[in-house]
């Protein structure tokens, strides 16, 4: 047997605690995973109330920021209203203004990515009914938003039940050093919406997030609309609004549209009622975990490539009787690919794996679990162990 690579494990302080040695029966079994992947493709354009000032190497969206025109004088009271309305809205946070950003500490703040209306801040305002709902024009925005005790917490989307997992949060758990502090199952019903006097029929085109026009195509395409995606839901709703435009339409929340004065032309057009986003709730530090309630732990690990080493990893938890509730594949990004040790130069990816299993670090089988995962795991790292939401 060949020596394995030395291993290296994150676990953060409340999850420290000496892990007793045991005995695992071994019983046979074994594991059926069927993970699909869908793929669309999309006309882009792209919308953002600011521009970052950094550049993320794996990020090659460039767009120019959104130009909110200046309202004449002549135009009538209602679009008047609706402008000025509009522009009292809080800006929503760039990389460039975290620095200038203070937070007065009378309530919590609470980050979200996108403009007032969008999705993630009605979740935020779930979790934290009182809270000061700060938008982010980035998912990364958001995170170093916490980092740099600008807010208190920020609520960001990791899968939804119809579209699946938002990948770019997931890299960005590895990257930056937050704590998954809770989770929130989000119900989303998307409308159609154009501006006042605009009518079904005089839509060539709808603009919306990727995953909210993948989750109305059949919809849409009945309706014969050309799908534009852009940045969020709530930015494709408030560019219509500004631009006044009269042969497009956006998908977004009714919430959206009140706030951008917009019509709504067609209530819950998505093509299955069951429609969840699952939400996790970041922190700096991370919470105690308990026993007294159904806790969920996430943990990303690597591993040295060979047969049936993931198998291994999986087996950890099954032989525990620990149900795991979401696996999830990344590429490495710093080494992509590999070479094999065969004559045939055959290329492979090496991968992290985020799993999500039901238990609380503070059951020792869960601690068993991952002492017994790092004997042969290269990376181990515990992003955070939380309430589980256990709400329909």
């Amino acid at each position: 047997m060949t020596p394995m690579a030395a291993s290296r494990v994150i676990i953060t302080q409340p999850y420290l605690q000496s892990i007793p040695s045991e005995t695992v029966p071994s019983p046979f079994f074994s594991l059926n995973l069927n993970l699909k992947s869908y793929s669309k493709r999309y006309r882009n354009i792209g919308i953002h109330a600011s521009i970052r000032s950094h550049k993320e190497n794996d990020l090659n969206d460039k767009t120019n920021p959104l130009q909110i025109p200046n309202t004449p004088s002549d135009h009538s009271s209602s679009t008047h209203v609706i402008s000025k309305d509009l522009l009292s809205l809080p800006r929503p946070l760039s990389s460039t203004l975290l620095s200038d950003t203070i937070s007065d500490g009378s309530r919590l703040r609470v980050a979200y990515q996108g403009v007032p209306g969008a999705y993630s801040e009605s979740a935020a305002r779930k979790a934290y009914p009182n809270c000061e709902a700060v938008p982010c024009d980035q998912f990364d925005t958001a995170f170093e938003a916490v980092e740099k005790w600008l807010v208190d917490r920020a609520v960001l989307p990791i899968e939804n039940s119809l579209g699946g997992s938002i990948h770019r949060n997931y890299d960005l758990l590895l990257r930056h050093n937050l704590q998954i502090v809770g989770e929130l199952k989000f119900a989303v019903h998307h409308c159609l919406m154009a501006n006042d006097g605009v009518k079904l029929e005089d839509l060539n085109r709808v603009l919306s997030h990727p995953q909210a026009l993948a989750q109305c195509e059949n919809t849409l395409t009945k309706l014969g609309l050309v799908r534009e995606a852009v940045d969020d839901t709530a930015g494709a709703a408030k560019h219509i609004a500004f631009h006044k435009i009269r042969d497009a339409g956006a998908v977004a929340s009714s919430a959206a549209a009140k706030i951008y004065g917009l019509n709504i032309l067609a209530e819950d057009i998505q093509d299955d009622s069951d429609n969840i986003t699952r939400f996790l709730i970041l922190a700096r530090e991370p919470i105690i975990p308990g026993t007294d309630r159904p806790f969920k732990t996430s943990i990303v690990f690597s591993l040295e490539e060979g047969p049936g080493v993931l198998f291994m990893a999986l087996a950890v938890f099954a032989l525990r009787q620990i149900n795991l509730t979401k696996i999830e594949s990344r590429p490495l990004r710093k080494q992509p690919l590999r070479v094999s040790d065969d004559n045939n130069n055959v290329k492979y990816f090496d991968y992290f794996f985020y799993v999500d299993f039901e238990a609380s670090m503070a059951d020792q089988s869960a601690q068993n679990a991952l002492r017994h995962l790092k004997e042969f795991a290269t990376f181990l790292r515990v992003l955070g162990s939380y309430p589980l939401d256990t709400s329909s």
